[in-house]
């Protein structure tokens, strides 16, 4: 999956910005003007030397941050997929099988409108 990913799909989104960042009840979707990625696996978020994880003080807030900064990478590994933005700042969810919280991490939908879950 994380090569499809990689490959195909997700690394349209180098060179957009973040256009919102939705919480629903137990994910969050990630809108990229028009591509979609939805993390059932709730993501971790970096900036400089601090790490935020869901639950702590500040987390929505830190995801919130990187509306309208634009993606600079996009890393997709066995382990994880991550997010990179101009500001230096990461988003990246947990692709391990024991981080699932069912039966996908994630959901992403392409500017082709093809969704491809994992």
């Amino acid at each position: 999956m994380a090569q499809y990913l990689q490959s195909k799909m997700i690394g349209e989104i180098v060179g957009e910005c973040l256009s919102s960042v939705t919480f629903v009840q137990d994910y969050i979707q990630f809108h990229f003007d028009g591509p979609c990625l939805t993390t059932l696996t709730l993501p971790s978020f970096y900036k400089a030397d601090s790490l935020v994880l869901w639950g702590d003080a500040g987390y929505r807030d830190s995801l919130c941050s990187a509306i309208g900064i634009k993606v600079t990478a996009v890393r997709v590994t066995d382990d994880a997929l991550s997010i990179e933005f101009s500001n230096s700042s990461i988003i990246a969810v947990s692709l391990k099988d024991e981080d699932y919280r069912g039966p996908e991490a994630i959901n992403y939908q392409g500017m082709d409108g093809v969704l491809v879950a994992g």
